[in-house]
């Protein structure tokens, strides 16, 4: 099962019109099941998530992330946004995309989305923790030439 993640296309948009404050708002994960079908031309906002997981220990929505760092490394002229693993205890739930996005914003229309695992297959939990382990690295990486 190979595990990729992407940014969606308009995030950047997004960023530069100023909807998405990355430490300041709640970024939430969100799972979604495999009859999602991720576009990264034409998703902007939450309105466009189809298909959101369900079941035990999962709240409509995702969770938000915890511990956001921004960090810029100016050696390598790198930028990273990172957070805590995200997790959903004592969960009964079925998995295959992980969205982030800004939820600050009032409607589902307004929402920025951000970016999605794909987990390659789906993942399950029975009475379990579900847990996204974030990349050592960070979240996402931007390096600038």
């Amino acid at each position: 099962m190979a595990v990729s993640a992407k940014l969606y296309g308009l995030a950047f948009k997004s960023m530069i019109n100023g909807e998405i404050n990355y430490t300041a708002h709640t970024i939430k994960a969100m799972l979604c099941t495999s009859a999602y079908t991720p576009n990264q031309d034409t998703h902007q906002y939450k309105s466009s998530i189809t298909n959101e997981a369900a079941g035990a220990g999962y709240t409509a929505g995702g969770v938000a992330l915890a511990g956001k760092t921004v960090t810029y490394t100016p050696g390598t002229n790198t930028l990273i946004l990172d957070a805590s693993d995200t997790q959903w205890p004592d969960s009964t739930i079925t998995g295959r995309f992980l969205v982030l996005y800004d939820d600050t914003p009032s409607t589902d229309a307004t929402k920025p989305l951000i970016g999605y695992i794909d987990f390659g297959a789906d993942v399950s939990t029975t009475s379990g923790v579900f847990t996204s382990v974030w990349d050592a690295v960070g979240i996402i990486g931007f390096t600038t030439a």
